[in-house]
């Protein structure tokens, strides 16, 4: 009979033998979400044996789902953005760090700014609207998504995180006309933004895992960029801000996008890997 260390050492040998880089820090994530025990209550039973085969039967099935390719964030149905715990599932992107410094840049446009009104499109698991809110304590936010399930995963996120009274979900599609839901001192988005014929490309993790809908941005990736600044921008306050996430060369184009509808100072941050990341603009 194996220990839990025993089991955590076989696991980090199953993944290294795939060619899995983190294999140390993913072993381990994959060993303690089986046995449903934190890091420090893990570290208390290494050395001992489970308690019954049930344990060992879990690694292995999470095991084989992660040499499949299955990304481990679904595996595990969390994954940490801006240090929140954001719950994922395969309706889902899965939040990155590159978006990050969307939410970033959104929350320092935002400071000083009273009780500002946030709109969050394509919000996916709402993971930047919700970053929005836990750091602006009097930001009101509204997460939309043109996909049911999508926005079911964003109200869970909502609800597990203690955000109910400030953030609230809508369900429609961001290519179209915008309902009435007032105005807003900021719009930010992450779209879709992959070209369409790229999408068979992709890495095998994202094309066969994460939802094509939540990726695809059309023939020339920026569809979503001019419907949205078209048609949504009218929910902006005066001297409101359209926030963007894009892809990577896509910047000069999201901006003159924005240019071409009349906002004003227009802006580009790049992220922590010195791609031009973010595009926003004035209305």
């Amino acid at each position: 009979m194996q220990t839990y260390g025993d089991i955590l050492i076989e696991t980090r040998r199953a993944l290294r033998g795939a060619g899995i880089d983190a294999a140390e820090l993913e072993a381990r994530i994959i060993v303690e979400h089986s046995a449903r025990l934190s890091r420090a209550e893990f570290e208390q039973k290494r050395g001992k044996f489970p308690p019954d085969g049930k344990f060992e039967r879990a690694v292995l099935a999470n095991l084989a789902r992660r040499l499949a390719g299955e990304p481990l964030a679904y595996i595990t149905g969390e994954w940490e953005f801006y240090s929140l715990p954001i719950y994922v599932t395969r309706d889902t992107l899965i939040p990155r760090a590159d978006t990050e410094r969307l939410a970033e840049r959104a929350i320092t446009l935002l400071r000083g700014v009273d009780n500002p009104r946030v709109l969050d499109l394509c919000c996916g698991s709402g993971c930047v609207g919700l970053a929005i809110a836990a750091n602006l304590r009097g930001a009101h936010v509204i997460l939309v998504d043109a996909y049911t399930a999508a926005l079911d995963v964003a109200r869970r996120n909502v609800q597990r995180l203690g955000f109910a009274r400030r953030v609230s979900c809508v369900e429609t599609d961001a290519l179209a006309s915008p309902p009435a839901l007032g105005t807003f001192d900021m719009i930010v988005c992450n779209p879709p933004y992959i070209e369409s014929d790229e999408i068979p490309t992709l890495d095998a993790s994202v094309r066969d895992f994460e939802p094509h809908t939540a990726l695809d941005g059309g023939t020339d990736g920026l569809a979503f960029y001019r419907a949205i600044t078209e048609k949504w921008s009218v929910l902006l306050a005066p001297r409101g801000r359209l926030v963007f996430e894009v892809g990577m060369g896509q910047s000069l184009a999201v901006a003159a996008i924005l240019g071409d509808c009349g906002f004003k100072d227009v802006s580009v941050t790049r992220d922590y890997n010195g791609i031009e990341r973010v595009v926003d603009g004035t209305r």
